[in-house]
């Protein structure tokens, strides 16, 4: 089976790249934006045509959530008309589509774990951007699987753990804020998610199992919180303070709670998911 992988240079395509090997009925073709341009309808078409493709895995993302505020053309390029170039092309030469999203897409004000059917309303471009590229995929291409995921971290390209250990080497105290509450995924876990999910494709086909899912690590914390077991992990003496989001002002709004319900995805397709603190210790810089 060929798999595509765009995206090839972020986190989440590096992390599909660290685990590839273990599972060798795949062939993957990894592919970053200078190896295809996903903007462009007709490149992503002849991409396609040429190479035989059965799954696309579509890691690419504009992730930028505050200059998104500002650069809303590129931003709309990249998570919708991308997402739409991929689906069409999945969808004209008979490939899977699995799209990556986001917990953007909520608003933030709900009190418990989201569901894949709990109503969206983004706060900002990149939300949005994201939301109406599930959309382009709903409509363009019936064999997909959308994925929404949280907080993504990685020993890969730049998160908020590397930039937290980062900080920690030339200062003697951070300000994190406490009162946006999540949960954190690492990238090799969601990666393997979505491996473990094509394998259950090619070996029982369904027809019952595309649409929306959400996937994170287990439990929740703040930004705060994650920071300190961060630095709890890594042996890192630091203080960090508490702070409110008002207190670290940004372009972009973020949810104050984006916990997701990750019971569908479990049920579904027998997929085990670690603890947000296991994952953690799990990850090798």
């Amino acid at each position: 089976m060929v798999v595509l992988v765009t995206g090839a240079g972020g986190q989440l395509g590096q992390s599909i790249q660290f685990i590839a090997s273990q599972y060798p009925e795949m062939q993957f073709i990894f592919a970053n934006s200078q190896d295809l341009d996903i903007t462009d309808a007709k490149k992503v078409d002849a991409f396609f045509g040429n190479q035989g493709i059965d799954f696309c895995i579509n890691a690419a993302a504009y992730t930028a959530v505050d200059k998104a505020e500002s650069d809303v053309e590129r931003a709309e390029a990249i998570n919708v008309l991308g997402a739409k170039n991929l689906a069409q092309a999945c969808q004209k030469h008979g490939a899977t589509l699995i799209h990556i999203s986001t917990d953007f897409v909520f608003d933030g004000t709900a009190r418990k774990p989201y569901l894949e059917t709990d109503v969206t309303a983004p706060l900002g471009v990149y939300g949005q951007t994201k939301l109406d590229g599930e959309k382009e995929v709903q409509a363009h291409c019936e064999k997909h699987i959308i994925i929404r995921t949280s907080w993504v971290y990685s020993q890969f390209a730049n998160n908020f753990m590397k930039t937290m250990l980062r900080l920690a080497q030339d200062r003697t105290e951070l300000n994190v804020v406490a009162d946006q509450i999540g949960t954190p995924t690492h990238a090799v876990d969601l990666a393997d998610a979505i491996l473990r999910i094509i394998a259950s494709i090619i070996h029982h086909p369904s027809s019952n199992i595309f649409g929306i899912y959400n996937f994170s690590n287990e439990g929740e914390c703040s930004w705060y919180e994650f920071a300190q077991e961060i630095f709890k992990q890594n042996k890192v003496s630091i203080k960090v303070n508490p702070i409110p989001t008002e207190s670290y002002p940004t372009p972009a709004k973020r949810p104050k709670y984006s916990v997701m319900d990750k019971s569908k995805i479990k049920s579904t397709f027998g997929i085990d998911i670690k603890g947000w603190k296991e994952a953690l210790a799990q990850t090798k810089l």
